[in-house]
């Protein structure tokens, strides 16, 4: 059984994650297969609109934490990171995503790449980098134009469902089950009737306009990635993995609480 599955039709390629039985977490196989597929739209000269979606009840749980454990690292094995226009941002096509279910973590990040988004009543979305890293999760927010008390609660992992995350302008379209497929060909469908060089143009100049976090800004957020026990970040996944409570150490030198990077430190 193939992990990622694709149709092609009318000018629209349909990409579906396939692994239900694991809530289509992002392992090796998966990334492999939706990096070729990504390639493929991109470099085809029919398929102008792609409709990105999930089989079963999640859209994508984010990374297969058995996975990072079984390889004793936080970071994807290099033989995974091949090229995705997708992940990259280099795609000047138009990309729907169709969310069935959970978007957890890497799922989340996956919605929040598409340029336009649909999704279920009752689907779970969470930003939950802040339970696997020392500083993860933090731009999201601001790249979606959320007010800042709701950019800070995604920061930290809180749980959202599609309803709300829908009233605060996140999602386009909210939809039952039976209508999520044939709402977001609907939309790649009106996207076709539009004079190519416009949809092309207008993509571009869309995806110009999203907010970004500030250099300066950056250069804090890399000192905070490295503020705190290097374990912990593995700890987490051992602790998801085997289904306990995780062990967290904090810092690998306790004075490193009272040593938290700011502003001024990071303009020096």
């Amino acid at each position: 059984m193939s992990f990622v599955e694709i149709e092609k039709h009318d000018g629209v390629m349909v990409i579906r994650m396939n692994r239900p039985e694991r809530l289509n977490a992002l392992g090796a196989e998966m990334r492999d297969g939706l990096a070729q597929a990504w390639c493929e739209f991109r470099d085809s000269r029919e398929l102008e609109v792609a409709i990105y979606t999930g089989t079963g009840r999640a859209f994508c749980a984010g990374d297969d934490m058995k996975e990072a454990v079984e390889r004793g690292s936080v970071h994807a094995a290099a033989a995974t990171r091949r090229e995705n226009p997708y992940n990259d941002g280099t795609l000047d096509k138009p990309v729907i995503v169709a969310i069935n279910g959970f978007a957890m973590g890497g799922g989340f990040m996956l919605v929040e790449r598409a340029d336009l988004r649909v999704a279920v009543r009752g689907a779970t979305l969470e930003s939950s980098e802040a339970k696997r890293w020392l500083l993860r999760g933090y731009n999201h927010g601001v790249k979606n134009c959320l007010p800042h008390a709701v950019a800070t609660e995604l920061a930290f992992a809180y749980r959202f469902t599609s309803e709300r995350l829908h009233e605060l302008g996140f999602l386009n379209r909210l939809v039952e089950a039976d209508e999520l497929m044939p709402t977001a060909h609907e939309m790649a469908a009106h996207l076709l009737t539009l004079p190519p060089a416009c949809r092309i143009n207008t993509m571009a100049m869309m995806r110009a306009l999203r907010p970004r976090v500030p250099s300066e800004l950056e250069e804090l957020a890399e000192r905070l990635k490295n503020h705190g026990a290097k374990d912990d970040p593995m700890e987490s996944r051992r602790a998801f993995a085997q289904k306990r409570a995780p062990r967290f150490k904090g810092w690998d030198d306790p004075a490193d609480r009272y040593r938290t990077p700011g502003l001024r430190s990071a303009r020096k």
